[in-house]
């Protein structure tokens, strides 16, 4: 098991290929779905692509997680569990889970994970789920520092607390959102979400005043918690999570090697706090969350609720990736578009470039070809004509979103991850010697010879140095090389190159030995563990008969199963701590610290009463706004 303070940072693996390069750029550990029932139906993969990701990750002391993490049906709990032993067998050391009813039956003797989908908000469920036998808990996103702190407080030293840092937002807590369900019958719950938080609602009054036409009300903009990492440590997070299963290699490369970066720096400054994987990685490119896919960025609600700050959580405008501005648009021709280039900021051709128009919508373009022009402009020409670009006017900001460099460098080894190790040659009385060490593990060789004296003793020890330091075929980089100053032996290439070899293979032996697998956590008696809600309605995700007897032997009854199993009408769909209200400046809360929004706004639309939101097909839905739970929350329902 894993020590607190050794900090974990954990990458998304599309398949085994994109876990590798997560790998090299650092990851300490990744997480992959299986050929059926991870979170993201549209990103499985063969038991043996995984092993061949275990078989990599291990090397570096780096773990892989299965996400095992929808509902199953009482059809589909013997194939889960199957696929769990199968995974195991193949080399994976965790198992990402939602569905109590595996819990009931036999598992891999690997750890358990509480998966986001599990909806852990107090400290009471992280209290529970860690009795019931999980290791580390996936705590919502929505969780402030402090109600972090409050779970950490309240769990062993045994269990890891989990946090996205990066990457995609769901707007209602994972795990409670069933629109995609209920109107397409895709289950978010089962890996098949249809994101229509993504698309864009006319705002009105329930008295059918409207408010806001085609707006991106309920999609956030992305995770990004560079700021508050050392925080996070402080607060007890001992995982930082990068979103993006569905995401390419070099999303993954740039996002890991920024985050590597980052905690390696508070890791140097704090010697209490370690890394819990083996080796350094160096990198071909300076890591910049800003050159990949980011609808913008958010810290969320890692301070809490701040009513007296600005709320500009969701990106209304557009739920894709508008870019980072690169210049200003000087002319537009009838072939051309002149632009001046930000400081530092280099065009090329196959950029793909983006703009606002005067109504807010992100328009873009692809630049077919990019040259230089007078004055410091450069002129780019669109692939289509420029009387095509609507909206687009003299003294726009000029975005990229897609930055055609950066992508043909990323497609390329990006990154190289090695182990230090010391070695040490020695000379005895008829054989040499060499230790090869990690700190922890050790090889050894020796060779029996005849010892005769070099004719340049100069250059025989730095040929000896050099042969010794070969180590460019394996996981290993020299950090040091020792050998005695007055060596007075020569020793061939050969010689050396072979005590080399030998030793590099049984330090990956005694690695291979030393490591310890995860074990599952041992679950107290269910009946020393209630559940911490008596009745429990369909938002608990019973799926099966299992998961309903689990919740019963642990005091709880299920009132109604999943919502997938049998729909329930008038179902909250969503329930979120983002509010639409507060993102369209109708909170009452904010009045105080903003006064001029009463110069702006009718007294009568800042009472805390229902809005709907009617998407393009004409579906209109109510959410309503929970002002005086702490904190506030919004739930979206179907009219």
């Amino acid at each position: 098991m894993l020590k607190l303070s050794a900090l974990e940072l954990l990458s998304p693996a599309r398949d085994a290929q994109t876990g590798i390069a997560a790998i090299d750029h650092g990851a300490d550990a990744v997480y992959i779905g299986g050929p059926a029932f991870g979170a993201r139906a549209a990103a499985g993969n063969t038991l043996d692509e995984i092993a061949r990701l275990a078989e990599y990750a291990h090397r570096y002391d780096a773990r892989v997680f299965l996400a095992l993490n929808t509902l199953f049906t009482n059809e589909e709990l013997p194939l889960a569990r199957k696929l769990a032993f199968d995974a195991a067998d193949a080399g994976v050391d965790v198992l990402i889970l939602q569905d109590m009813g595996l819990l009931a039956g036999p598992l891999p003797d690997i750890e358990l994970h509480a998966s986001t989908q599990c909806d852990i908000r107090t400290p009471e469920k992280a209290v529970f789920l860690e009795k019931a036998g999980f290791s580390q808990m996936v705590v919502a996103r929505e969780l402030s520092l402090d109600e972090v702190a409050r779970i950490r407080a309240r769990l062993s030293p045994e269990t890891r607390i989990e946090y996205f840092i990066h990457g995609a937002l769901c707007v209602s807590y994972s795990g409670q959102c069933y629109m995609s369900e209920a109107l397409v019958h895709r289950s978010a719950n089962r890996g098949a979400c249809a994101q229509l938080c993504r698309l864009p609602y006319d705002v009105s009054t329930e008295a059918g005043v409207p408010l806001y036409k085609k707006k991106h009300v309920l999609s956030l903009r992305d995770n990004n918690q560079t700021e508050h990492l050392e925080a996070l440590v402080d607060a007890g997070v001992s995982s930082f999570k990068i979103e993006g299963r569905l995401k390419d290699a070099s999303y993954v490369k740039n996002i890991t090697a920024w985050y590597r970066n980052a905690l390696d720096a508070i890791i140097a400054r704090r010697p209490e706090l370690s890394r819990s994987s083996a080796g350094r990685s160096t990198f071909t490119f300076e890591p910049s969350p800003e050159k990949s896919f980011n609808r913008g960025r958010t810290d969320y609600f890692i301070d809490g609720r701040k009513f007296d700050a600005p709320y500009d959580l969701a990106e209304l405008e557009t739920p894709k990736a508008a870019g980072a501005p690169v210049g200003i648009l000087r002319a537009i021709e009838p072939k051309s578009l002149l632009l001046k280039p930000r400081d530092g900021v280099t065009l090329a051709n196959g950029d793909g470039l983006t703009y606002r128009t005067a109504e807010g919508d992100v328009r873009g373009f692809s630049a077919n070809r990019i040259e230089p022009a007078a004055k410091g402009l450069v002129r780019v020409y669109p692939r289509e004509a420029t009387e095509r670009l609507s909206g687009l006017l003299v003294g726009a900001t000029i975005l990229r979103n897609r930055d055609q460099a950066f992508s043909k460098l990323m497609a390329g080894d990006t990154a190289r991850r090695r182990i230090p190790v010391t070695l040490a040659f020695t000379v005895t009385e008829d054989a040499l010697d060499l230790v090869v060490t990690d700190g922890t593990s050790c090889g050894a060789a020796s060779v029996a010879m005849e010892l005769d004296p070099p004719a340049n003793p100069e250059k025989n020890r730095a040929s000896l140095a050099a042969n010794l330091g070969k180590l460019g075929d394996t996981v290993y980089e020299a950090a040091d090389i020792l050998i005695p100053e007055d060596l007075d032996v020569f020793v061939p290439a050969s010689i050396a190159n072979q005590l080399r070899r030998a030793a590099v293979e049984e330090l990956d032996r005694e690695r291979i030995l030393a490591r310890r697998g995860t074990s599952r956590k041992t679950p107290v008696a269910a009946s020393e563990n209630p559940y911490p809600e008596p009745i429990l309605g369909f938002n608990a995700n019973v799926a099966n008969d299992a998961a309903r007897d689990f919740y019963a032997a642990h005091g709880a009854r299920v009132t109604a199963p999943a919502f997938e199993i049998k729909p329930v009408a008038n179902a909250p769909l969503m329930t979120c701590r983002h509010c639409v209200r507060a993102q369209l400046k109708l909170c009452p809360k904010m009045v105080k610290a903003f006064p001029e929004i009463l110069e702006k706004t009718d007294r009568a639309l800042l009472r805390p009463e229902p809005l709907i939101l009617t998407n393009s097909a004409g579906e209109r839905f109510r959410a309503e706004f929970h002002c005086r739970r702490s904190p506030c929350e919004m739930t979206i329902t179907k009219c």
